[in-house]
């Protein structure tokens, strides 16, 4: 692993442009000569900490209220989004997405981890909120998603407080390093991308990244 070329993501699963930047990301490595030298590592952001309790009030309308929009130019916004998500082959629908906290869904990513499941339950994470319309809050969800991707050991996670630290170390590394939003894409431990900047992008930097290694 001494030649491996790591990408430390920050990001959040109701993120829309997490998942934008890691399809641009996953795009870019495919483009990259060395692309099989490069990997990914998750790290835990919760977009928004509060509890959410269950509502008939639309995400849209949540998000208008919240930066002093209209519902219509949040509509606008989100369908603007859906689109780019499909030039990815992602099939996204706001209109049913339900408001979550995710530090449990977090925690599942950890414990996925341990099992070299990590990016298959992040992405079916991803899809449940942006494609499903699944509250991801919900520990009974959660543990039948897990199920999905073949992870075990879910329902045991409610029962404890198994690996609240490393999301919470996830967290306080975010802010040390001055990230107040995500995502935030660092590349070989050197290279900062902040948002979804495009597959163009990423893949200069992964160049450059590698470049600056036989320098």
């Amino acid at each position: 692993m001494a030649d491996t070329l790591f990408v430390d993501l920050w990001s959040d699963v109701i993120c829309p442009f997490c998942g934008l930047g890691r399809a641009q990301l996953a795009r870019a490595i495919d483009a990259f000569a060395h692309g099989d030298e490069v990997a990914v590592r998750l790290h835990a952001f919760e977009l928004d900490p509060r509890p959410h309790a269950a509502s008939d009030v639309s995400l849209e309308e949540l998000i208008a209220a919240k930066y002093g929009r209209s519902v219509e130019e949040i509509r606008a916004h989100h369908r603007n989004l859906e689109a780019q998500a499909a030039s990815f082959g992602l099939e996204w629908n706001f209109d049913i997405a339900k408001p979550a906290n995710t530090f449990d869904a977090h925690r599942l990513i950890a414990l996925a981890k341990t099992q070299g499941l990590e990016d298959q339950m992040s992405s079916r994470l991803y899809r449940a909120y942006f494609a499903d319309g699944l509250l991801i809050s919900d520990r009974e969800v959660l543990s039948v998603l897990a199920d999905e991707v073949g992870m075990s050991g879910a329902p045991v996670l409610w029962t404890s407080d198994a690996f609240n630290d490393d999301v919470r170390h996830d967290e306080a590394r975010a802010n040390e390093l001055g990230f107040s939003g995500v995502p935030a894409f660092v590349i070989d431990e050197k290279f900062l991308v902040s948002g979804a900047q495009g597959v163009e992008t990423f893949l200069s930097v992964l160049e450059r990244a590698w470049a600056r290694r036989d320098a």
